[in-house]
């Protein structure tokens, strides 16, 4: 099996994670928005009809926002491990390696914001279908 070598020193390796750290942030706003929304289309729909107590209020908006940057700053602790998992695991030095090891990384965390709605469809047909 051929692979495909990068060549790259420790310090290339540290600045082509940093590089790629803004647009990974700029995922994890965009799925927490769009997750938020979803959030609160699917419980004004599902859950609050049956539920008095459901309710989105500034506070509770608020709130969310604080808890989400607060998510976001472990986000990017565990994207330091990405690099770090690269430095250790990448003996090959593998550009293909790296890329993977990204787009996992990525992927992962855009998708867990996705969880919170997912739970709103899930308390919906355990509860009220």
């Amino acid at each position: 099996m051929e692979t495909e070598n990068s060549n790259l020193t420790n310090s290339q390796i540290k600045e082509w994670w940093s590089e790629r750290r803004l647009l990974y942030n700029f995922g994890l706003v965009v799925s927490g928005i769009t997750a938020f929304i979803l959030y609160v289309i699917l419980g004004e729909s599902l859950i609050m009809p049956y539920d008095p107590e459901f309710e989105i209020t500034f506070f509770t908006i608020f709130f969310q926002g604080i808890g989400y940057v607060v998510m976001m700053f472990f986000a990017n602790l565990f994207y330091f491990l990405g690099a770090n998992h690269d430095f250790n695991f990448n003996k090959e030095n593998s550009h293909k390696f790296r890329i993977n090891l990204f787009n996992l990384g990525f992927w992962f965390s855009v998708s867990l914001p996705f969880s919170v709605p997912l739970m709103i469809v899930i308390s919906y047909f355990l509860n009220f279908y």
